[in-house]
This record gives C-alpha cells, structure tokens and sequence, in this order.
C-alpha cells in the first residue's frame, strides 16, 4: 500500500512508515505523476482534488486535516468511489480563541464598551458552537443564523440573517463554503450591519466581497480578518484597511492541529484496517503547549482583555504578517502553534 502526503501536516512523519510506502510532498506541488501507484492521499486545502489530479489514478481514499472539504470535488470522488474525510471541528477552539483574543484586543486598543453588546454568529456548527458557548459565558446577548440547523431542530433559537445584521455590535463568520455562502458578505450585507459594528472572518475569505468590505470599512467597527480571496495573494489594500489582518492561522492551535492529524490518521487506518492505529492520537510532553482552563469569575473587561492576550498574543500575528505580507504561505508553514485555553 502507498500513502502520498502532504508533507506539512505535523506529527504524521513515521505513524504510517510500519504499514504502508509512505511518499512526502509538499502539498501545491502533489500532481498525478506522485498519485500512479497510491492507494491513499492525505491533504490539506493546498491541494485540489479533482479529476485533474485523481482521474487514471488507483486511490482509494482521502483524508483531509482540515474542517474544509472545498478543494475536494465530492462529486467526481462520489461518482468514482473515492471515501472522503474530514477533520470536522478540529480547529474549533483554536478559531474560538482567535476571536475572543483579537475581539477583545481591538476593544481595548479603540476603548470600545462590550458590555451587554449582542454577538451575531453566522454559522453555528462546531466552530460558531464553541464561540456561542464563549460569548454567553462572558454575558454577550447572542443572536444565531444557520439555515440548516434552523430546518432540522425548528426555528425556535435561531433569526434571519437581516435581524442578525441589524441587531449585532458583533459579527462573526463560521459558515462553511458553498454555492449559497459564497459572496454573501456583500454590499448589500455590509449595508445592513450596525454602525459601528464588528466585522470578522475567520472562515473563508470567499465569503466575503472584498471590495464592497473596502467600501464599507468607514462605517464599520473594528474589521479583523483571518481568512482572505486569493490566498495566498491576498489584496495589500485591504491588509492595510483593516484592524487585525493575519494569514489564515486563527485554527492554528497545538491542540487543534494534534486533532487533526489524529483525524486524518485514524480515517486511512479504519479505511484500510490498519488496527494499531485506529486510535492514534500524536502525544506530547511540551508542558508549556497544554491546553489552560481559565477562571474568569468577576474580572473587569480590561482584565479578561489582558487574560486573552496572555494566551494568544493575538497583535504579534497581525505584526507579523503585516511586515511581511507577501510571506503568506511561509508564516503559515513556519508557524509556532499556540496552546488554546478553554473556560
């Protein structure tokens, strides 16, 4: 058996060795010359997968480390007999720091009040899910659009997206990628949005519009972006316009990235009945890496603020990438994952 992988995903390097050929790419280079006698390809979102690069080839499967399964055509892989999985909320609480650190960061950096301010999540699966739980710990009211959630449990705790925008002091992005999320932060969106109003995206960039997002930027709030069109050649402008602009590393906890490797090893041992691996789980000893519970009973916001910044400096990431913004794919690659903390 031969497994291709991308050669970025951390702690894989050695787990399959015992069991399979084991072939290390980088992953915007694995083309179908590596793919001619694999039976297994394990990716992130650098590589589409598609009938470009699968159609001729043996494999069987493909495991992604990455919630995302956009750069994966799931329907050649469904009409093809391709399995595909997924590290479905792997990076949940290392995005629910993300925007904790950087919403809290900027609050007290422009003076912005977020007492009894209301949190708009759009998207309320494992990510928004984990942010819902944050925000009503530190007495955010909390206001939920998710369409397909809304279907399958009733519409009793969810709004439209109009209320949504219109009631919000905050708005954050957890939606997955599709035809009917693309582009929905549009100029009509942003127009809908509160004075004043946070905007981050920590999602997708492809949901946004990044020049009715230039537009609007004005009357918004603080803008904090993680996530951009055209990774890695993302718009300098926009870099320059907004209040937190990082390289797409909001899910780049220690924690998160162990769960995702774990994610993607266990799929190709069940898949291939690799027993020995079935529970694979990368385990470390860096005590300085280990998850934090933190206790933030009774503290002011400066001092919830200030707890934040302690675990995830969240403004040496925006330094970073601003000084060096054509190093996109690099901070990515070379990047110290942080550890998360939880409440």
């Amino acid at each position: 058996m031969k497994i291709v992988v991308d050669k970025a995903i951390p702690f894989i390097e050695g787990v399959f060795e015992p069991y399979a050929e084991v072939s290390y790419c980088e992953g915007e280079a694995i083309g179908r010359d590596e793919l001619q006698d694999a039976d297994a390809l394990v990716v992130r979102t650098r590589t589409r997968c598609d009938a470009a690069l699968l159609e001729g080839t043996p494999v069987k499967m493909i495991a992604t480390a990455t919630i995302a399964t956009d750069h994966i055509d799931l329907d050649y892989c469904r009409e093809h007999n391709i399995f595909i999985s997924n590290a479905a909320g792997s990076n949940a609480g290392g995005v629910m720091n993300y925007v904790f650190s950087a919403l809290y960061g900027t609050a007290a950096r422009k003076s912005i009040p977020l007492t009894g301010a209301t949190m708009g999540i759009v998207g309320v699966g494992q990510v928004g899910s984990r942010v819902e739980q944050m925000a009503r710990h530190l007495g955010f009211k909390v206001l939920l659009w998710d369409p397909p959630r809304a279907e399958a449990e009733g519409p009793g705790q969810f709004c439209s997206l109009d209320e949504l925008l219109r009631e919000s002091d905050i708005v954050t992005l957890h939606v997955g990628l599709s035809d009917a999320t693309r582009g929905m932060a549009d100029a009509s969106f942003f127009a809908k949005m509160k004075f004043g109003a946070f905007f981050i995206n920590s999602a997708r960039g492809e949901l946004m519009v990044d020049s009715a997002l230039m537009e609007a930027i004005p009357r918004l709030g603080p803008v904090i972006i993680d996530s951009w069109n055209h990774e890695p050649d993302v718009d300098k402008r926009l870099i320059e316009a907004v209040d937190i602009a990082t390289p797409h590393i909001a899910g780049y906890s220690y924690q998160g990235k162990q769960r995702s490797s774990a994610s993607a090893v266990r799929a190709v041992a069940r898949y291939f009945g690799i027993r020995e691996l079935f529970e694979f789980f990368p385990v470390t000893d860096i005590e300085e890496l280990e998850a934090v519970k933190l206790d933030l009973t009774g503290m002011t916001q400066g001092q919830i603020a200030a707890a934040f910044q302690y675990n995830y400096p969240v403004f040496t990431d925006d330094f970073m990438f601003r000084v060096r913004p054509d190093s996109f794919v690099q901070l990515r690659n070379d990047y110290r994952y942080r550890r998360e903390f939880y409440i």
